[in-house]
């Protein structure tokens, strides 16, 4: 043995991961077994915020001191969405209160002594704390995440591809007719969900799974190797579940997952093939789209694509979403600018829903996160909204255009670090857009999976997003 080859095998001997590390890993682990519903009720939440209590007290005790300036715009819209959430528990005067539009119905339901009493500016007080309480999540996450090291920031896309393939497995284990329902979660028997309650969630965090793939194979700008072919062996079975789920829109969110990382991975690519004759990248790129194409084709053809058929069973005129999008936007413009109340969509739709959308079962979410979002905040939710999307929409030009610059075979583009931003630029997209029809992000696991997406956004390159650190670590 070398020299340097008995350095390296001494320095990875001697890495020790630090304790923001280890406890995100277990944190993470716990998300995915418990973290997949975003009912306030179900046991999964004890398991969730009990954990993250857990977490920051180990942290508070044990962890060292974390740089303010990792991550800033992450930090600053968690703290207005929790100061929003606080000021709408506390109590208004009686005549503050009275002015706020949509209070009719509850001040005639408390009679004359309501004109009387302080009540908060939320309609349902107890949701809008169980939505307080919820983001615990994503503040335990970017905290622990501030608090890794360079390397372990190299390594969070790997750990996390490994939670996405479990999901997989247990999704196939499920689709083979096996019952492995989670009683922590309000998922569907027989569902193919995995560990999450709703089917496009899963399909969702699959989709990030793709996106993950190509900057986990070229990860600090080694070699394909054995990486390629398993990376890309994993974003086929990633598809072959997305389509067996049943999930509509998992369907458009993968094959754009898919294009996304085509893009992210392609100075790598180019890199690989820099010394091949010019005929190989056109002949590996079509191969690998004719890959995706018969696998879509065969899952079709053995009526295995659940998705696909659910897409063409599809009644928009019965679709419950559709129906009840006009009650949502009147709910919505009663309340403005005030809001009702974070959490407060499932009370106030009972109190507007007409006779026609009746059923046995009830509308949970306005399955569009953008309009309730500002149903339930108002004015201060509508601004905290565009600020973050103007924010997300600066920040991806930034990578992006930061990527094309430095496309060269001599660039580190290629690596996982110079990757990060684009990686956190297209997950926030795929969320963006999965929450026009759906609420993703109001479950654990995928608001964990957003948070580390706008930290990744928020650096430039893993210099940018390495914190000053004291000599002094605390370490397991």
């Amino acid at each position: 043995m070398t020299s340097r080859s008995k350095a390296s095998f001494q320095a990875k001997v001697s890495f020790r991961p630090s304790l923001a590390f280890v406890m995100l890993v277990l944190f993470m682990g716990v998300l995915w077994l418990a973290g997949g519903a975003s009912r306030g009720e179900v046991p999964g939440q004890i398991v969730v915020r009990t954990a993250a209590w857990l977490i920051l007290i180990v942290m508070a005790v044990f962890g060292r001191r974390v740089d303010g300036s990792f991550a800033r715009p992450a930090w600053i819209f968690l703290a207005v969405a929790i100061a929003i959430a606080v000021l709408q528990l506390l109590p208004l005067p009686p005549a503050l209160w009275h002015m706020l539009p949509g209070r009719e119905i509850v001040a005639k339901a408390g009679g004359a002594d309501a004109a009387q009493v302080c009540q908060s500016w939320s309609l349902v007080p107890s949701e809008t704390l169980n939505a307080l309480a919820s983001l615990v999540v994503p503040f335990v996450v970017l905290l622990l995440a501030a608090g890794l090291t360079q390397k372990e920031r190299a390594w969070l896309p790997g750990m996390l591809l490994l939670f996405v393939i479990a999901s997989m497995l247990l999704g196939i284990f499920q689709f083979s007719g096996a019952l492995a329902d989670n009683p922590l979660i309000n998922d569907t028997p027989g569902a193919v969900s995995a560990t999450f309650a709703n089917r496009n969630h899963f399909a969702l965090f699959l989709a990030l799974g793709c996106l993950l793939v190509p900057v986990w194979t070229f990860r600090e700008g080694r070699q394909l190797r054995w990486r390629g072919p398993a990376g890309l062996g994993m974003m086929a079975l990633f598809t072959l579940t997305i389509l067996a789920c049943g999930s509509r829109a998992g369907m458009a969110l993968g094959a754009l997952a898919i294009l996304i990382a085509g893009l992210i991975a392609r100075h790598g690519l180019r890199r690989e093939f820099r010394r091949a004759p010019r005929w190989v990248p056109p002949v590996v790129v079509g191969g690998i789209i004719a890959l995706f194409a018969s696998l879509v084709l065969i899952s079709v053809v053995a009526d295995r694509a659940v998705s696909v058929q659910r897409s063409f069973s599809l009644d928009v005129g019965q679709d419950m979403r559709s129906r009840a999008l006009p009650t949502v936007l009147d709910m919505t413009r009663s309340v403005f600018p005030a809001g009702s109340g974070m959490g407060s969509f499932d009370a106030m739709f009972r109190i507007h829903e007409p006779l026609a959308l009746l059923k046995p079962t009830y509308f949970n979410h306005a399955h569009n996160d953008f309009i309730e979002i500002v149903l339930d905040a108002g004015l201060p939710g509508l601004l905290i909204l565009l600020a973050a999307l103007i924010w997300w929409g600066w920040a991806s030009m930034r990578a992006w255009r930061r990527a094309g610059k430095n496309g060269t075979g001599k660039s580190d583009i290629g690596t996982s670090g110079a990757m990060l931003p684009m990686l956190g630029s297209a997950t926030l997209l795929l969320v963006l857009i999965a929450s026009i029809f759906d609420y993703p992000a109001r479950t654990p696991m995928i608001m964990a999976m957003v948070v580390l997406a706008a930290a990744w956004l928020s650096g430039h390159s893993d210099d940018d997003m390495e914190p000053a650190l004291p000599k002094a670590d605390h370490h397991l």
